[in-house]
């Protein structure tokens, strides 16, 4: 199968230099470049790419009302978008996940992370840069706030099931999961239904936020 993707960025070089990237792999073709958010929204609802890779900066719209527009809880028919950007602002992350983002990757993470993300995000996975993760992560750990519930929410996943999650907030993909976990494939998948139900989440990437919110992988060493 082909990934189809859709690239938007004001720089014209810059999507250049990802369409280069992106179609040197034979498993990825880009159908279509924006150069504003605008025009995002517009050329991805006709197009139907299977990733949208997103700028956080750009004209008319920026990058986390397009991630809101095109993925987010009241997209009628929620694409996959990972947002991709210079700029690795705790609030521009926290956005674009909270925004339903399948992603997000800083363009100086390399070539190797970029396609990795693309095939994460078309395979339901999510990935993002480890150095923002981590941060992240740091940054909500040392928050004096614990969000509501998050005690009594967490007690409901079993101990398999809050491993899980542990990785996926790491930014960890399901074969990394499986292998780290040494289980199946098949019960990865499985576990990542039960949790999204328990949870009340739509995807991998709403996980990883309520993970961070509740401190559930504050006691991480990486």
């Amino acid at each position: 199968m082909t990934i189809k993707v859709l690239l938007a960025d004001d720089q014209a070089m810059i999507r250049r230099g990802l369409r280069l990237i992106l179609e040197d792999q034979p498993d990825i073709t880009v159908v279509g470049e924006a150069e504003d958010g605008a025009e995002a929204i517009a050329m991805a609802r006709r197009l139907r790419p299977d990733v949208c890779l997103v700028d956080i900066r750009m004209p008319k719209l920026d990058g986390i009302e397009v991630t809101r527009a095109l993925a987010g809880p009241k997209a009628a028919d929620p694409m996959r978008v990972i947002v991709v950007t210079t700029f690795d602002l705790d609030e521009y992350v926290y956005g674009a996940l909270r925004g339903g983002a399948a992603g997000f990757v800083l363009k100086d993470a390399g070539p190797a992370l970029l396609i990795e993300a693309v095939r994460a995000a078309c395979n339901g996975e999510a990935l993002v840069s480890p150095s923002v993760t981590l941060r992240l992560l740091k940054h909500l750990n040392e928050s004096q706030a614990m969000p509501r519930g998050g005690a009594a929410r967490s007690s409901e996943l079993s101990g398999r099931a809050l491993e899980v999650v542990q990785a996926i907030a790491r930014g960890r993909t399901n074969q990394e999961i499986a292998a780290e976990l040494f289980i199946s494939l098949s019960t990865v998948k499985s576990h990542l239904s039960g949790i999204q139900t328990k949870l009340g989440v739509r995807n991998r990437t709403e996980i990883a936020v309520w993970a961070w919110e509740n401190r559930v992988v504050e006691s991480t060493s990486e």
